[in-house]
């Protein structure tokens, strides 16, 4: 075990807990590398840190402000023992496989994949959202959403709690990093390229995605729809306890490197006018209000890099539904921190206030 030192010791009296032995899983990822940022942004209370990755990656150190850690094998690490809380961003099947390694070992997971989201025993959380779901958490495991549910969330938690949901429809414009780092390289190669003369044909993308919009967000469904819009349709319904939520998404991938953006139209049970709504927004948990138009100040992916918050902009009545019901709206986050890395520290934070670590 590390040694405890004041700043450690400060910390923890700051959240209440004592320190912690914290492990991430998918360390050397682009999710994983931006969560040992947060955990020092954040100031968490750091007794020990651990690291996990493929085979590729044991050997290297990351770190996360003074804590350093050698990345292990994740395949053949045999002592899990005394680990706290592993936040795992190593993808579904890596979760699947050893979710239940560390856990049986006394560990929190905290899962950032697919793996678990839609099972009944397993809460999934957006802390500004529904915090109550950890209060009962039999498998030992916590879902972090997908990064374009949970910036969803955020921004219609409140709008939901005042008018009432019937109806959502979104269109996604996701960025390259919530595919990965061979994506990001990919639409950076072909950026430098003439338009539409691209060295090498598309690897990562079924076609280009510089100066292009792909209409398709992982694989499709039967019913033709992606698994990118059926869960954020199916976690949504979840998150907002609303299993009949009338909710419908197109997801599509942009040639932007971070940050999500979603084009949100709602249909309201109640009537609402946009003064209103931007009053609600501006004081919701989480939301950075940017409305003003007339001086074209609105959310942009370009902006939200590096920020934890969720941007709202664009409110306005939406006048294809009747009696005043509909409002729009434009919604930005980083997809790598609030849509993934920041959520699930916040996640952890939100455990110590129940006294889970005391």
């Amino acid at each position: 075990m590390s040694e405890i030192t004041p700043e450690v010791e400060v910390a923890a009296i700051v959240h209440g807990m004592r320190p912690l032995v914290v492990a991430v899983v998918g360390a050397t990822g682009n999710v994983g590398a931006v969560m040992l940022e947060v955990l020092e942004e954040r100031g968490i209370p750091i007794r020990e840190l651990r690291a996990f990755a493929s085979s590729r990656s044991a050997g290297t150190t990351v770190r996360a402000g003074a804590h350093e850690a050698v990345v292990e094998d994740l395949e053949t690490a045999d002592d899990l023992s005394g680990i706290d809380v592993a936040l795992f961003s190593a993808g579904a099947e890596r979760s699947i496989a050893h979710a239940k390694r560390f856990v049986d070992a006394g560990a929190i997971v905290i899962d950032n994949s697919s793996a678990f989201r839609m099972d009944d025993d397993v809460p999934l959380v957006v802390p500004e959202v529904n915090p109550e779901a950890l209060d009962d958490i039999p498998r030992g495991i916590i879902a972090n959403p997908n990064c374009s549910t949970i910036q969803l969330m955020v921004a219609l938690r409140p709008i939901h709690d005042v008018y009432g949901l019937e109806r959502v429809s979104v269109v996604t414009m996701q960025s390259t990093s919530g595919t990965g780092k061979a994506a990001m390289e990919e639409l950076e190669h072909q950026s430098r390229v003439v338009v539409g003369v691209a060295a090498e044909p598309p690897t990562v993308y079924p076609h280009e995605i510089a100066f292009n919009v792909i209409p398709q967000c992982d694989s499709f469904a039967d019913d033709d729809f992606t698994k990118e819009e059926l869960k954020l349709v199916n976690e949504s319904r979840k998150i907002l306890g609303l299993p009949n939520l009338r909710l419908v998404a197109t997801c599509t991938r942009v040639p932007v490197f971070i940050g999500h953006s979603e084009a949100v139209h709602l249909e309201l049970a109640r009537s609402a006018d946009p003064a209103s709504v931007r009053e609600l927004l501006k004081s919701a948990p989480g939301v950075r209000l940017v409305d003003d138009p007339a001086n074209n100040e609105y959310p942009l992916a370009r902006d939200c890099a590096g920020l934890d918050d969720v941007l709202v902009g664009r409110v306005r009545t939406d006048p294809s539904v009747p009696d005043r019901h509909g409002i729009a709206l434009f919604v930005v986050a980083d997809n790598l921190r609030k849509g993934a890395a920041t959520n699930t520290v916040q996640i952890l934070e939100e455990l110590a206030a129940t006294g889970r670590w005391r």
